[in-house]
């Protein structure tokens, strides 16, 4: 059986701190930083740490179904999608992700952009 990203790169606890550092620069972000200004970041985390480690192969499981209703009414439009995807891709980078690795991982998100923007 073929190795997962999310066994290469260290399960959970790796996982989880990629998260925690692309957040630090996702608040920082003029773009998409005003989206988490009354978010409960200690949650939003949890979950996203769990999303991102079932994009790995991890065993979380998020459904699109949920992506989408936890997106709905954000109004995220293209812009943000892409200022997303550059945090992410260069959080990954810091973390040691190689490129063909870095990629398979923008492809995922890249496939549920309609369940994310929802704005024009």
């Amino acid at each position: 059986m073929a190795q997962t990203l999310y066994d290469k790169y260290g399960g959970f606890g790796a996982i989880s701190r990629v998260v925690m550092a692309f957040y630090d620069e996702l608040l920082d972000s003029d773009v998409v930083g005003p989206f988490f200004d009354d978010v409960d970041m200690k949650r939003l985390m949890d979950h996203q740490t769990k999303f991102v480690a079932s994009l790995l192969g991890g065993p979380a499981d998020i459904s699109d179904i949920r992506l989408e209703q936890a997106h709905r009414n954000l109004g995220i439009d293209g812009t943000h999608f892409e200022e997303m995807k550059r945090i992410l891709d260069q959080t990954l980078a810091d973390h040691g992700f190689e490129p063909d690795d870095r990629a398979a991982v923008m492809a995922e998100i890249e496939s549920r952009r309609g369940q994310i923007v929802t704005g024009p």
